[in-house]
């Protein structure tokens, strides 16, 4: 989608365009309500989300240092796989200090 295609519209405008239709795609788009039997989802199982979110506070050098290093972008994921490699280095070394 281009730039130019993209307009701002209040929560009201939005709610007015979706009582005219004008949100969807297609007008004559599939809904898929009958795409899965009825017993699909039966023997399911719900897996929890592993991450977490949470609120970090961090020096300024460490914030800026991975905001550097990343190239401005992905410095919050960078950051996350450093820590998991430090937490697997210290269970590993905990496991062969306890073998």
């Amino acid at each position: 989608m281009s730039k130019e295609n993209i307009r701002r519209a209040s929560l009201d405008e939005i709610n007015k365009m979706a009582e005219r239709g004008e949100l969807l795609s297609r007008p004559d788009a599939p809904l898929y309500d009958d795409m899965f039997p009825d017993d699909f989802w039966d023997e399911g199982v719900w897996i929890a989300p592993m991450s977490r979110s949470v609120h970090l506070r961090l020096d300024g050098e460490v914030f800026d240092w991975f905001r550097t290093h990343g190239g401005g972008k992905g410095h919050i994921t960078h950051m996350q796989r450093v820590l998991t490699a430090y937490v697997k280095a210290q269970k590993a070394a905990a496991a062969k200090a306890g073998a």
